[in-house]
């Protein structure tokens, strides 16, 4: 007999190989700048990668993927999600434009995100990676019970609050049995323009130490530059560049980690399922 309060059983999605959460305990940590960054990467790299929005109450990703237009609706009446920059993104910012906030509870959020996942034409896919909203809440616990996540990443500033947050978000993903793929200090020091000599705005290097804390993989720094938050801005993200772009290359250094990482989660997962 099932036990009452058992969580259903996640649902693969058809031609999706690998599902990555980018989550992080609070806001304003660079979490969808991350996220997106880490997509376009994938995909000047060779992959196929899809971007979900899950951040509903601030759906960032339009403005950051410099796409406004709405989703068309295809055969079967799935969504056609809108190809930007290489990738295939949906966002609620493309349904509800602007700055009118949303305002749901959690079943809305519940079914947004199951009709983002299963209602969308993802096609064949490397990596669908899913913008987490900060904090622990809904939708994390929602994306949990709906599709088996090869892992997720967690941001970070190194300062101090930002870690505590960031700890309750490996403790969250540890209790619903995700795998941590690593975790990524976000605005890790900033280099003066004058002096050149680099400034720990935020602390450092407490994003290392934390996951070496936890056991988890340290999948790299992001400088604190302006080329990050005017790429964002403006809808032409750095990793647009290139590997070789002295503004893209530790985005492109956690893609490489996050592809290692991602392949061990997966054939772990598939071991595991084997011996079952």
């Amino acid at each position: 007999m099932a036990h009452p309060h058992a969580m259903p059983a996640p649902a693969a999605l058809p031609g999706v190989s690998k599902i990555i959460a980018v989550g992080s305990g609070k806001g304003g940590v660079g979490k969808t700048t991350v996220a997106v960054n880490l997509a376009i990467a994938l995909s000047k790299l060779g992959k196929r990668v899809g971007l979900m929005d899950a951040d509903v109450y601030g759906p960032n990703v339009p403005l950051m993927m410099g796409s406004s237009e709405p989703p068309k609706v295809g055969e079967g009446n799935k969504i056609e999600p809108n190809l930007t920059h290489g990738v295939k993104t949906i966002s609620i910012g493309y349904i509800s434009p602007g700055d009118t906030p949303l305002m749901m509870r959690g079943p809305m959020l519940h079914q947004i995100v199951l009709q983002f996942l299963q209602q969308v034409n993802w096609g064949e896919l490397d990596y669908l990676i899913v913008d987490m909203p900060p904090g622990t809440g809904d939708v994390a616990i929602s994306l949990v019970q709906a599709v088996p996540l090869t892992g997720a990443i967690v941001v970070s500033t190194p300062s101090d609050v930002s870690l505590e947050d960031a700890r309750k978000a490996l403790g969250m993903f540890a209790q619903v049995n995700v795998d941590v793929l690593g975790v990524v200090e976000n605005m890790s020091y900033f280099t003066c323009p004058h002096c050149h000599h680099e400034i720990d705005i935020f602390s450092r290097g407490g994003a290392e130490r934390t996951a070496q804390k936890f056991g988890v993989p340290f999948l790299g720094s992001v400088e604190l530059i302006p080329a990050i938050r005017e790429g964002g801005d403006q809808g032409t993200p750095v990793a647009l560049a290139g590997p070789k772009s002295p503004q893209a290359t530790s985005f492109y250094a956690v893609a490489e980690k996050v592809i290692e990482q991602a392949g061990l989660a997966a054939a772990a997962a598939a071991d595991v399922i084997e011996i079952q």
